[in-house]
């Protein structure tokens, strides 16, 4: 089974970070909203900034915003 849906989550900064590197992200994919979702709520309740979305070509397309990701972890 592809990837559909992926999780992105602002990792906590360790130690001095170069200029660019100032918002590490890491990404994490998987095959099913809910596995997504599983995932992205162990993220946010470490108080992590989490994004969620799913990958291209798979439609219909979805990209849950930070500011939506607690409607999102409710929802059936």
């Amino acid at each position: 089974m592809s990837a559909i849906w992926y999780v992105t989550y602002e990792i906590r900064r360790r130690g001095l970070l170069a200029r660019r590197a100032r918002s590490p992200r890491e990404t994490r994919t998987f095959a099913s909203e809910s596995e997504a979702k599983a995932f992205a709520r162990s993220k946010l309740d470490e108080g992590l900034v989490v994004f969620a979305g799913t990958i291209n070509p798979h439609l219909p397309r979805q990209l849950i915003p930070s500011q939506n990701i607690a409607d999102w972890l409710v929802e059936q």
